[in-house]
């Protein structure tokens, strides 16, 4: 699997829990509730954030490097 797909599947999976978590908070919303939203899912989206950000910026570099060295695949 590439990067960019590794990318694009992180992405979908991310968007999927945040979907499935706003749900969850429409029936979930005690303060316990409120708890596990900053104590976990956040961060955990934080995250997924920086990471697929991360993959982006490497696959830019990989790019470069490959058409810089003149790499076949």
């Amino acid at each position: 699997m590439s990067l960019q797909n590794s990318r694009g599947r992180l992405l979908g999976l991310s968007r999927e829990l945040t979907r499935n978590w706003q749900d969850t908070q429409n029936i979930w919303r005690d303060q316990k509730a409120r708890e596990f939203d900053q104590t976990y899912m956040q961060p955990l989206f934080e995250s997924c954030d920086n990471a697929i950000a991360a993959m982006e910026d490497l696959d830019k570099l990989l790019t470069k490097l490959r058409n810089g060295c003149e790499i076949e695949e």
